[in-house]
């Protein structure tokens, strides 16, 4: 759980979320392993399951991971420590099912599985588009060919992941024709672009945020090779805390960056969630950071402005 950024009245603090995986679930209770622990909440008719779309709760097999939006209050299940930090009633308000995502550059398309470079720090993967969604997909995406940009939300599978639907609309130049601005160009206090999300539940990454511009000089954490972007950024550290505000829901949290974004730092692109975003992704969540700054997985992005290096006190 990550609290909001200090100095900052008017911004509503983060939603719980939680990943995990499902150990047990009924109509009424949820049951998770997380954290090291064992973590229950109550299910409602009004909690919604994505799996690949709407999906229900046979969803919901024991060993699948999922990432958890919880609310509090009413007659709910108690969690027990952990990720949930302390006892209390929570309810599950959205649950999202083996949800994955794939971003990055496009190095081979077959008939139906595209090959995809996702970063130096995130390999290779390859998606399987079925042809239910291969039309979805190449609406916003109709340059499926190498050297590319792609974006797909995906769930899991034992083939792989599988493309459902496109996270965003491809950029539509190439990945190494990216226009970095000018040398000169100023470096605004507060970023102002798209918000995305990175990895699957049960990851091995911490939560936290991918910054686009992490200094690869020293021990800082950064990749060599990364762009510039089309976003004029400061440099960061590994560890440097960020305040992230989603414009779309007024939410906002400070989150310490966990990765270097170079993956991000390619796509010029926008989010329309609630109007259109200036160009660029100025940060990447994992699952749990973007689903509590109140985000839907399955939409892919929200409109966000990000106060780098935030200091321990202070406004935004």
């Amino acid at each position: 759980m990550f609290g909001a950024p200090p100095g900052l009245p008017a911004a509503e603090p983060p939603l719980r979320a939680v990943g995990g995986i499902v150990l047990d679930a009924s109509p009424h209770l949820l049951a998770l392993a997380a954290g090291g622990t064992e973590v229950r909440f109550a299910m409602s008719g009004d909690t919604g399951i994505w799996h690949g779309g709407r999906g229900g709760l046979a969803a919901l097999r024991p060993g699948r991971p999922v990432i958890v939006r919880l609310k509090e209050g009413g007659a709910g299940a108690e969690g027990t420590g952990g990720p949930l930090g302390g006892r209390g009633v929570f309810v599950a308000d959205r649950v999202w099912v083996d949800i994955r995502r794939v971003a990055g550059t496009i190095l081979a398309c077959g008939r139906d599985i595209v090959e995809v470079d996702m970063g130096a720090h995130r390999g290779r993967a390859h998606v399987v588009i079925p042809p239910h969604a291969l039309q979805r997909v190449l609406v916003r995406h109709p340059r499926l060919e190498p050297g590319y940009l792609i974006d797909v939300i995906c769930v899991g599978s034992p083939d792989g992941p599988r493309a459902v639907r496109p996270g965003t609309s491809q950029p539509g130049y190439r990945a190494d024709d990216l226009a970095a601005p000018e040398a000169t160009a100023p470096v605004p206090g507060v970023l102002r672009g798209t918000a995305t999300w990175f990895g699957e539940a049960g990851g091995e990454t911490p939560d936290g945020a991918a910054y686009p511009a992490v200094d690869s000089e020293g021990a800082a954490g950064g990749c060599a090779d990364a762009p510039s972007g089309c976003v004029p950024f400061p440099y960061l550290s590994v560890g440097s805390l960020i305040g992230v505000r989603n414009e779309c829901g007024g939410r906002a949290a400070a989150v310490p960056v966990v990765e270097c974004g170079c993956t991000a730092a390619r796509f010029c692109d926008r989010c329309v969630e609630c109007g259109a975003s200036p160009r660029g992704r100025i940060v990447e969540l994992t699952p749990v950071a973007f689903a509590g700054l109140g985000g839907e997985l399955d939409a892919g992005c929200f409109n966000a402005s990000v106060r780098p290096d935030l200091p321990v006190e202070g406004p935004w």
